[in-house]
């Protein structure tokens, strides 16, 4: 059997328009596996597959959803293993979608996957994660077969189509680093990233936006990130003071599990992250606070913030039993962090420097080093670099 689309519904509801969908891909020269996964009643047509777990819907529905959807990931995972998934779509409401969601993420990057929904016209953080899940919205409900949702449903089968027609295979032809950058540490990560390239390295950069920062332990989890700069580590900040961009406690966890070479700094924390300038929240309304754009407005934070962030990253540094570096920019955090600019606080970097040096217990593979630069110096940049190389070749 040919590697096939698997095309994905509850089918006690969604039965017809899982059936077009499935018609639309193989017009378009693709072969499709047709999977139910309803949890209602029986199915309004035929499956190539089904998963239909109504014989043991519980009461609560929440817990059917997820039963469900674990049951979903698995046969996704297996399939996939076995060399049989070339992509996967789903369609559905808030319910369907809960369910097929979290199994599409379980498959691989680089497979293609789309959802189309009805909830994917908002925020759809929770649905994709840290995958590249595509969600379509569906414009109208899932509900029927007419003049909109017809076009809908098609112009997703196309595109899943041409997703796997013209498919890419995830290659890493050299080693590949994971950075960290924001746009005030972008002059810093740019010219790391360059140094790097020129030594066989192919850097990959991720925007610490939370997601950004979860993407790329990710992928060190996987195996296909073979080292960190972990330059721009300001999610730590969010996390700390209920910023929209935090990390979550086992920030830097996957770096240290996967025992992967890492040299760490402290871009952007001397900030946090709000929303527009109304949506920052009341306690901080007095604060040293920097429009960014009309969506984003900034928080400088205090020596007191900076020492707690100092004691929590240090903690998680004397954790690593494999090389790691942390290089602490002297000069400034950020574009912000310099003489004369909005955020440039040297007691309060200060407070950030020495709690993380009272804390770490440095040794011949744990490291702490301060460099009288900015960290969007390129000397500074260089530095990583080195520290870097360095540690790679340890």
């Amino acid at each position: 059997m040919p590697p096939a689309v698997y095309t994905i519904a509850t089918m006690d509801t969604k039965g017809a328009e899982l059936r077009f969908l499935a018609d639309r891909i193989r017009e378009a020269g693709v072969a499709v596996r047709i999977v139910d996964v309803g949890t209602k009643g029986e199915p309004t047509g035929p499956a190539d597959v089904s998963l239909n777990v109504k014989a043991e819907a519980r009461a609560d529905r929440a817990a059917t959803i997820s039963a469900a959807s674990e049951r979903l990931s698995r046969f996704l995972v297996d399939e996939h293993a076995a060399r049989r998934v070339a992509g996967a779509i789903g369609i559905g409401g808030s319910g369907g979608t809960a369910l097929i969601a979290p199994a599409l993420r379980a498959l691989p990057i680089g497979l293609p996957k789309l959802m189309v929904s009805t909830v994917a016209g908002g925020d759809v953080s929770a649905y994709v994660g840290v995958s590249d899940l595509v969600m379509a919205p569906a414009v109208v409900d899932v509900a029927g077969l007419n003049a909109v949702s017809r076009t809908v449903l098609a112009n997703a089968a196309h595109a899943v189509a041409g997703m796997v027609r013209h498919a890419r295979a995830l290659v890493a032809d050299r080693p590949a680093l994971g950075l960290t950058m924001f746009g005030l540490t972008t002059p810093c990560v740019d010219a790391a990233r360059k140094a790097l390239e020129v030594r066989g390295y192919d850097p990959l950069a991720f925007h610490a936006t939370g997601v950004g920062g979860r993407a790329m332990e990710g992928l060190v989890r996987s195996g296909l990130i073979r080292g960190v700069l972990d330059v721009t580590t300001t999610e730590v900040a969010d996390y700390f003071m209920g910023g929209i961009f935090p990390c979550a406690e086992d920030r830097f966890e996957a770096q240290i599990d996967a025992g992967v070479p890492c040299v760490l700094s402290l871009g952007a924390l001397d900030m946090v992250n709000f929303g527009a300038l109304a949506t920052v929240p009341e306690k901080y309304r007095g604060r040293r606070l920097h429009v960014h754009n009309a969506q984003i407005t900034l928080m400088r934070t205090t020596p007191e913030e900076n020492r707690r962030m100092g004691r929590w990253i240090g903690a998680k540094l004397n954790r690593w039993r494999t090389p790691v570096a942390l290089l602490i920019p002297e000069g400034g955090l950020s574009g912000l962090d310099v003489p004369g600019g909005p955020f440039h606080d040297p007691e309060a970097d200060a407070a950030l420097f020495e709690a993380i040096e009272e804390v770490v217990a440095q040794n011949e593979i744990r490291v702490v080093r301060r460099l009288p630069r900015h960290i969007n110096d390129p000397e500074f940049a260089q530095a990583l670099v080195d520290e870097f190389l360095a540690r790679a070749a340890g």
